[in-house]
């Protein structure tokens, strides 16, 4: 599949869906029009999938064109080692140039110098769960859904179960998560978290957490979920989101001197070298954080270092973004991380409500979070939560990239009226508080 993963049923599907959804149901607009508003009142599966498909299908040619345009010949098929320098591409063999010529072969065989493996991941299926890709699903039969079923189990709490319980919800679908953990997304800002949960709720979405699935009973009106705890409960539908598993079972790793983890990862170093120094391994594959920016970045970070070549990286203030309705993302520490590592810190809010491109959008929810040393001023987290949550965070992303502090925001003229005055009022917010502790000083 051109693109992998997040061309054909990830990233690029989901996040295309999601703003189908957004517009469709007009749930973006609700705070302008009012709770009923809708753009289109019965919304089918091929509404969603019409742009999903137009979508993918330019991202196909871009990459395509991209692979030509830099000479690099591409081979189709299921490759898996024969040794730490050769790799067989096996099935029906519809090769391609780089000048664009196409070739056809039952097998090829390459070697190479130095190999790059990321072949990313897929759903993980727990064993003693029989999905039938109808009425029980992974993230991947999300996509090939006939209807928009009237309920919904999702199992897990991660970053693409809360998604699509999200998307599932504005689209009037009666969603229940079950997380066997006491709580989510437990890698951001807890405050955020709690809001998130809380417009969930508000979409009627019940969380059922400390809780696990003892099974699923499928019939031709539906499916039963039984917990752990006795409770059962009846959906149309059930979506595990049960993480993820790395393409490495028919890869044949072992022959090239490699070992993969029980979920199919491979470990590798700070210039993501493998055991076998002249092997890399990028993307989902190497696991956390298993972001579609993170990828690509470790995929220029390795081709560097495997020719020699001097990289320079941010990946310490990695943005991370979560496409939930609303939206969550964020870069830099936590509070619950300075709070462990004895950093002091200050925080300075600016909500959506105080600002007038908010009252014009309609979001009346949304907030950033600085987070802010006392001492130099330097940042030291950006949280966002709201319309244009991983738009917005690349301005503090950027700041802190090039060791700026919050009195250039305080100092800087932005364009009114803007999401991004929020900035500087959050700016303002922690310089007047660390000014009053400068009092006492």
């Amino acid at each position: 599949m051109i693109g992998g993963v997040c061309t054909q049923t990830g990233t690029i599907p989901s996040k295309t869906l999601r703003e189908a959804v957004l517009y469709l149901t007009g749930y973006a607009m609700r705070g302008l029009y009012g709770e009923s508003y809708r753009v289109k009142q019965d919304i089918t599966v091929q509404d969603l999938l019409a742009r999903t498909h137009f979508v993918i299908g330019r991202e196909e040619e871009v990459i395509r064109a991209q692979l030509q345009r830099n000479r690099v010949d591409l081979y189709s098929g299921a490759g898996r080692f024969l040794d730490e320098h050769t790799v067989e591409v096996l099935g029906e063999q519809l090769g391609e140039r780089s000048d664009g010529r196409v070739f056809r072969g039952e097998h090829q065989t390459i070697t190479a110098e130095r190999i790059v493996i990321a072949t990313g991941t897929r759903p993980a299926r727990p064993s003693q769960v029989e999905f039938d890709d109808h009425r029980v699903v992974d993230s991947d039969g999300i996509l090939a859904m006939e209807r928009i079923p009237s309920s919904m189990v999702v199992v897990g709490a991660g970053v693409i179960g809360i998604e699509y319980a999200s998307m599932f919800a504005a689209l009037g679908t009666r969603v229940t998560v079950v997380e066997r953990r006491p709580t989510m997304l437990d890698f951001c800002d807890a405050e955020v978290v709690e809001s998130l949960k809380f417009h969930l709720r508000d979409l009627a979405v019940t969380f059922r957490f400390g809780e696990e699935v003892a099974g699923v009973a499928v019939s031709d009106r539906g499916t039963i979920t039984t917990l752990a705890s006795g409770k059962k409960i009846p959906a149309e539908t059930v979506m595990y989101s049960a993480g993820r598993q790395g393409v490495t079972d028919e890869l044949g790793v072992a022959r090239a001197g490699l070992e993969a983890d029980a979920r199919g990862r491979l470990k590798v170093d700070e210039h993501f070298r493998t055991a076998v120094p002249h092997i890399y391994a990028v993307g989902d594959v190497i696991g956390f954080p298993a972001l579609a920016a993170t990828s690509m970045e470790q995929g220029r970070q390795a081709a560097y270092h495997a020719f020699g070549e001097q990289v320079h990286s941010a990946a310490g203030i990695t943005p991370f973004g979560i496409y939930t309705f609303p939206e969550v993302s964020y870069c830099g520490a936590t509070e619950a991380e300075l709070t462990e590592a004895a950093i002091p810190y200050e925080v300075g809010i600016s909500r959506y409500r105080e600002l007038a491109r908010g009252q014009i959008v309609g979001d009346d929810y949304g907030m950033l979070k600085l987070l802010v040393s006392p001492e130099s001023h330097a940042l030291l987290g950006v949280h966002v939560f709201g319309t244009s949550a991983t738009e917005l965070v690349h301005v503090g992303q950027a700041i802190m990239g090039c060791g700026g502090t919050v009195d250039y925001l305080v100092d800087a003229v932005l364009n009114y009226p803007t999401l991004s005055e929020a900035y500087k009022v959050a700016a303002l917010d922690a310089t007047n508080k660390i000014r009053a502790l400068e009092q006492f000083a």
